[in-house]
């Protein structure tokens, strides 16, 4: 709901709930006001009688609007009170007002009834109540066409602010350029965001030089290490028969931490953008090729590779991740699969699909959580656990859809990139 809606609904209850009550209160009180006035005309008319009857000694029917009823009977109620009469001409009950009262006179007492319509006081009323209502609508007319108005106007900053916030990119390298406004909160929170992108563009370059030294200063020893140790395992057998193992195991760690290393450092560079690059890329070719460079593990585990090509999509990728994507999607099938397995690749308009076989998943773990880093189908593989993380990266990176099943019977570990 937006703001202008939500404030023209507090807008509306209250002003109907305000001009209800004091409607009605009005309309009370003019009531009683108009009924008061109809009583002090039937108390001048009484008054008017009796003066009369003392002067001249008889209760004569007088010159009145509505002549009064004398009576030589008692009525049945004295003083003020209400009743209908029946009008000739309408044939319809009208409220009338009346006044019974005695007139001594020498001969003995008469009783006078005075009675005046109440239909004038009607029409008023009923004429009132339409001005206000006239005068309702017209206030909520008027306060739902100035709220738009005044939304229009006064809100232009904050939708400038928005249109800014949405098309900022961190990786342009330059802090939130909004425009200045006469009303003080939108300049407040106009200043509190170009701050806070400033901050947030000294933080994004320190993090930036951060991975790029720590991948440069890392990568330099670790090869050099690798390098030694290769060296080193090329030597002559060491009079300790215990040696070879050992710089078996120690080149077999630096490999892995040197797979950990590019891995960590490229999620690193992914999550921070740094890949605005982006070139057509024919998937089919990525494809044949890195299958090509997989030959040799395909044929020691003797799978049965298969690659279906119905409709070849061309998409704009940097060149780094799309290799990225296909290395990581088949170098996971390929290690997790069994030997004489199936490894079927499958590419579409729609989506690429990398089905394999492999061991069913252990009780209680589910194949949406081996996108997490560092998370592994086996503690023995020597995989550093990080490239269905790579891949889920680079999917959210260009807004692809990932899902990865499980079949069983036979077990089939199906990863499907929608693009």
């Amino acid at each position: 709901m937006k703001l202008l809606t939500a404030t023209n609904r507090y807008y509306l209850g209250l002003s109907v709930g305000l001009f209800v009550l004091c409607g009605l209160l009005f309309y009370e009180g003019l009531q009683r006001a108009l009924r008061h006035e109809v009583d002090e005309q039937l108390l001048n008319q009484q008054a008017f009688i009796l003066r009369k009857a003392k002067l001249s000694g008889t209760a004569s029917v007088l010159p009145f609007a509505e002549p009064p009823r004398i009576y030589r009977t008692r009525p049945p109620k004295l003083g003020f009170s209400d009743t209908l009469l029946l009008d000739v001409l309408d044939q319809a009950l009208v409220p009338h007002r009346q006044l019974a009262f005695a007139v001594p006179e020498p001969t003995g007492t008469r009783w006078v009834t005075l009675r005046k319509s109440l239909l004038e006081t009607e029409d008023i009323l009923e004429l009132v109540v339409a001005v206000l209502g006239l005068m309702l609508a017209l206030l909520l007319l008027g306060v739902v066409g100035l709220n738009r108005w005044l939304a229009g106007r006064l809100w232009a900053p904050f939708r400038h602010t928005l249109v800014a916030l949405r098309h900022y990119d961190l990786a342009q390298h330059q802090p939130l350029r909004l425009p200045n406004s006469s009303i003080a909160e939108f300049a407040e929170l106009n200043q509190a965001l170009t701050q806070m992108s400033a901050r947030l563009e000294a933080d994004y370059q320190t993090l930036k030089e951060f991975t790029e030294n720590a991948a440069h200063e890392t990568q330099t020893p670790l090869a050099i290490m690798q390098a030694k140790l290769e060296q080193l395992m090329q030597l002559p057998a060491s009079a300790d028969p215990a040696a070879a193992p050992l710089l078996g195991d120690l080149y077999g760690a630096t490999l892995r931490l040197s797979r950990l290393h590019q891995g960590l450092t490229l999620l690193s560079k992914i999550e921070n953008r740094q890949f605005p690059g982006a070139v057509p890329i024919r998937l089919d070719q990525l494809l044949t090729e890195k299958l090509h460079h997989l030959r040799d593990f395909t044929e020691a585990k003797e799978l049965q590779v298969t690659l279906a090509l119905p409709s070849v999509p061309t998409l704009h990728l940097h060149p780094a991740l799309a290799d990225s994507l296909v290395g990581n999607l088949l170098q996971n099938a390929v290690r997790h699969n069994l030997r004489g397995g199936e490894l079927r690749v499958t590419l579409t308009a729609e989506a690429l699909e990398v089905l394999n076989s492999g061991p069913a998943l252990p009780s209680g773990n589910h194949p949406e959580q081996f996108f997490e880093r560092f998370r592994k189908l086996r503690n023995t593989s020597d995989s550093p656990g990080l490239g269905l993380s790579i891949v889920q990266q680079i999917c959210a990176y260009y807004s692809f859809g990932l899902s990865y099943q499980v079949t069983s019977e036979p077990v089939r570990h199906v990863v499907r990139v929608r693009f």
